[in-house]
């Protein structure tokens, strides 16, 4: 049995970044993400639930959102499995967090936060290649130069991380090595270089759970496990598909080629037996055997047998 929790089911996520008493660990792991590049102080968790502006439009639900002390706004997302449109609905989520900065009246002149989109992805983006972390930003194509630092999207792909704990550089990749490894964990690593992780120990740690959060902890394995068992089922069933089409077009091709050739040998072994009837008649008119074989392409040994 798992000494800590899953932090990839929904309660095991939301448990160690989205909750105010542990809010650290958040600044932590986010410092850890961004360092060289700015530093995170303090947050404030926003509401993840934000209802649709009009009437009949869609609200959405963050895994967790919230705002740092300059009003910069990050949403932490941890995706298990890619579907339909997955990119434009990460587009989506950072259009909407930053048209709702959006003011009234005529005074406010389009001044905007930055926000920030963290996707912790427990597979491998298709048609990009399979790193760690890709960065995305507004830039120009040619140059390459930032055209505005307003809209940021970090996708963080776990299964290209293999480095073992020892391998570990940074803060950032001891972070990434403990939330993958965690439920294999007996010990949480790293506790003596940084406090935080023995703080995480405490949290992640499934028997000092209260009996309600056991509940809705199981309940999220639970939803997790079948999730796994839909995505083998439907890896298994393309699989089955795919090979039984090739199987088929393989069939349909090599009749097909079978068929090319045969017509081929067939025309050749005509061409053979033509020139053979050819070359017997020649040779009863008294004809010599190498003209003969000149005359018809045959070798002379085969005329000669004639």
């Amino acid at each position: 049995m798992s000494k800590f929790i899953n932090p990839f089911t929904d309660v095991g996520f939301k448990r160690i970044f989205g909750q105010e008493i542990n809010k650290d660990l958040l600044i932590d792991f986010l410092n850890a993400l961004l360092e060289g590049e700015r530093q995170v102080k303090d947050i404030q968790f926003l509401d993840k639930e934000l209802l649709p502006v009009y009437e009949k439009d869609r609200g959405l639900i963050y895994d967790v959102y919230c705002t740092d002390e300059k009003g910069e706004q990050f949403i932490v997302e941890m995706q298990n499995k890619e579907h339909v449109n997955f990119r434009e609905r990460t587009l989506y989520y950072l259009s909407q967090a930053i048209s709702r900065q959006g003011e009234q009246g005529a005074e406010w002149k389009f001044s905007l936060k930055a926000v920030y989109g963290v996707f912790f992805l427990n597979f491998s983006l298709t048609d990009l290649p399979h790193k760690l972390r890709t960065d995305i930003v507004l830039a120009d194509r040619d140059t390459h130069e930032l055209f505005t630092d307003k809209m940021r999207y970090i996708f963080i792909e776990l299964p290209s991380f293999t480095k073992e704990e020892d391998e570990c550089e940074n803060d950032f990749e001891r972070w990434i090595y403990v939330l993958k490894n965690m439920e294999k964990l007996q010990r949480l690593p790293f506790k003596a270089r940084k406090a935080v992780f023995e703080k995480l120990e405490q949290i992640v740690d499934i028997a000092a759970m209260s009996k309600e959060d056991r509940m809705k902890y199981d309940e999220s394995i639970k939803v997790y496990r079948d999730q796994l068992v839909t995505m083998e089922y439907e890896r298994q069933k393309g699989k089955a598909e795919g090979f039984a089409e090739g199987k088929a077009e393989g069939e349909a091709t090599g009749f097909a080629k079978g068929k090319a050739e045969g017509k081929a040998e067939g025309r050749e072994e005509g061409k053979e037996a033509e020139r053979l009837r050819n070359a017997r008649g020649m040779k009863a008119a008294g004809i010599a055997p190498d003209l003969i074989a000149q005359i018809t392409g045959l070798p002379l040994e085969t005329v000669e047998r004639l």
